[in-house]
């Protein structure tokens, strides 16, 4: 395999290689979330129900396609950064980006074929987007030095998770002007990045070419793949099942996608190069950095989406808000959280290299652990200055963690393995995302199911709604309401509307079933249910993700260096074991 020379390049190259990653990593990740919060406008634009029975398929992918994709190629597409060039694949990325955020915004269709073209290329948009996420940890790695690498992953990472609250916001700023908006705003970024990325970004490490590693290709995206679409589908009812879990084909897709991935983690002991280089666990700073980010990436995307119910569903209607105007408002007030991620991050991640990341990481979750805690103690109509605080301490504390984490796994490895330990990183992270919305969203409507029909159903009849209309409101799945609150519709207009109940009613009733307290009064004591099982779990993944940043072992002196993987078997002996890596 012939090594790759890498270019020569001037004192200031590091901080072009910085801005442009920063810019890459935050369209990649605001993209990832701005649909989110915007997709009552985009539904409207396109003329779709996603909430009538056949549609409800439509609204999970646009929800769900992007953060599937992500999870599943980041990691290949990391092993490609090292076989051909890191900065290549990255500005092929910033190049498909561009290209598929163009075709968004010019979808031609309506009803269910517009539908489907916008989710064709989010998936097409999250493959570019992968390229560039895959890969930007590895650049930077490679154009600072390690005294500096914390600082400048500080900034890259917190960004990257700045980037989800702030999609959240500039979706519901951009689909009050129209839903296209949403779209527009990727494609001067996008297209001007790719200009920039190609002018200014230099391959700076040696690499070598390598072969690639097709069957573990193969049942890695295949077994992520039908794991997380099987995990997608468990939070839909099945039968007179509030959720899907007893479903065959999420049953055979959860079996599966397991068996799948374990038959590639066998794979992967048996080839030459693998894309997964499984030898680097044994190094304890990444093994123990990667498992905290999983299961904080858990954690914050059980918070993100639990926010915005708890926040458009209850308390900004029972504060006055139009239901309509809720997902605008939410973003908004959830500020704080990314207030406190941008300015722990970069902070944290500069005095890391002095320091060491077990004691901010460590420090950071038990923040994180606390303000779920916190958030537990909370009354569902909060005053908002006590709810601010502990968005801010958590993201704070999100902040201080994900910084030196990251500079502690991509300093952990040796040069040429820091695009796959990238990919890997982005893997869990992204993987993380994911499967949070299955979890906490079954984890919630369970607790909704126990007790929400019988209070809906009293509710109802108690506002002169007949018996029967009553009854069949009240028995359809609490999935129906969760995300007519996820999506800003009035859930009440949603359980009664399509029958003619509700047109049926006295208007005096009518105003009261549809005003802004009657639904929020009404599901506050179930969803609080809900919501201490979903923040009580979510605290005691916080809190192991803290006992595993504290095991990843003492602070490296950055001049120490990173040492190779031990050789897997079928391999190439590379020199001295990483196996005692980050635990000195």
């Amino acid at each position: 395999m012939t090594p790759r020379t890498p270019a020569v390049v001037g004192p200031h190259y590091k901080w072009v290689a910085l801005s442009n990653t920063t810019l890459g990593v935050l369209i990649a990740t605001m993209d990832a979330s701005i649909v989110i919060i915007s997709l009552p406008a985009i539904f409207r634009g396109i003329g779709l129900d996603p909430l009538a029975p056949g549609n409800i398929g439509y609204l999970l992918w646009m929800i769900l396609g992007y953060l599937l994709v992500s999870a599943v190629l980041v990691v290949v597409l990391g092993r490609l950064g090292d076989m051909f060039g890191r900065v290549r694949i990255y500005n092929l990325g910033f190049l498909v980006f561009a290209f598929a955020s163009v075709a968004l915004s010019l979808d031609p269709f309506r009803a269910g074929a517009g539908a489907l073209w916008l989710i064709l290329w989010r998936v097409v948009q999250a493959f570019g987007g992968s390229m560039l996420t895959a890969n930007s940890a590895a650049i930077l790695t490679d154009a600072f030095p390690a005294g500096q690498r914390g600082t400048a992953l500080g900034i890259n990472q917190v960004t990257a998770l700045a980037g989800q609250f702030l999609g959240l916001l500039a979706g519901g700023l951009l689909a009050t002007v129209d839903w296209r908006a949403v779209f527009w705003v990727s494609v001067p970024i996008s297209v001007g990045g790719t200009i920039w990325s190609y002018l200014s970004l230099r391959e700076t490490a040696p690499g070598r070419r390598g072969r690639m590693d097709w069957p573990g290709n193969l049942t890695f995206a295949a077994g992520a793949g039908i794991l997380l679409a099987a995990i997608t589908y468990g939070i839909q009812p099945y039968g007179g099942d509030a959720t899907g879990w007893g479903n065959p084909p999420v049953l055979a897709g959860l079996v599966g996608g397991c068996l799948l991935l374990l038959l590639f983690c066998f794979v992967e002991t048996r080839v030459a190069e693998p894309m997964f280089h499984l030898a680097l666990f044994r190094v304890r700073a990444f093994a123990a950095g990667n498992v905290a980010a999983l299961l904080t990436a858990i954690a914050r995307g059980g918070l993100q989406f639990m926010l915005i119910i708890w926040l458009q569903g209850i308390w900004l209607p029972l504060h006055g808000y139009d239901f309509e105007d809720t997902p605008l408002w939410a973003g908004l007030f959830m500020l704080p959280l990314t207030l406190g991620f941008l300015l722990a991050g970069p902070v944290s991640g500069h005095l890391s290299d002095r320091f060491g990341a077990r004691l901010f990481s460590t420090t950071g979750l038990l923040l994180v652990t606390a303000s779920f805690i916190g958030l537990l103690a909370l009354p569902v109509d909060f005053a908002y200055g006590p709810f601010a605080a502990l968005l801010l301490i958590s993201g704070f504390g999100q902040g201080m963690f994900s910084a030196p984490n990251t500079s502690s796994i991509m300093g952990s490895v040796p040069p040429e393995y820091r695009g796959v330990a990238s990919g890997m990183r982005s893997t869990f992270q992204n993987s993380g995302t994911a499967l949070s919305i299955g979890v906490f969203f079954s984890l919630m409507i369970s607790g909704l199911a126990s007790s929400l029909p019988s209070a809906l159903g009293d509710g109802l009849r108690a506002h002169g709604v007949p018996a029967a209309a009553a009854q069949h409101a009240a028995s359809l799945p609490p999935v129906s309401t969760l995300f007519a609150t996820f999506l800003g519709d009035n859930p009440v207009q949603h359980l009664l509307g399509p029958s003619g109940t509700l047109d049926r009613l006295p208007a005096a009733q009518q105003q009261a079933l549809t005003g802004h307290t009657f639904f929020p009064e009404l599901v506050s004591g179930p969803f609080h249910h809900g919501l201490t099982i979903v923040f009580g779990v979510a605290a005691a993944m916080a809190l192991v993700s803290a006992v595993a940043s504290a095991l990843r072992g003492r602070h490296r002196l950055p001049e120490e260096g990173a040492r190779r993987p031990a050789p897997l078997p079928g391999q190439t002996p590379a020199g001295p074991s990483l196996d005692e890596q980050g635990s000195r």
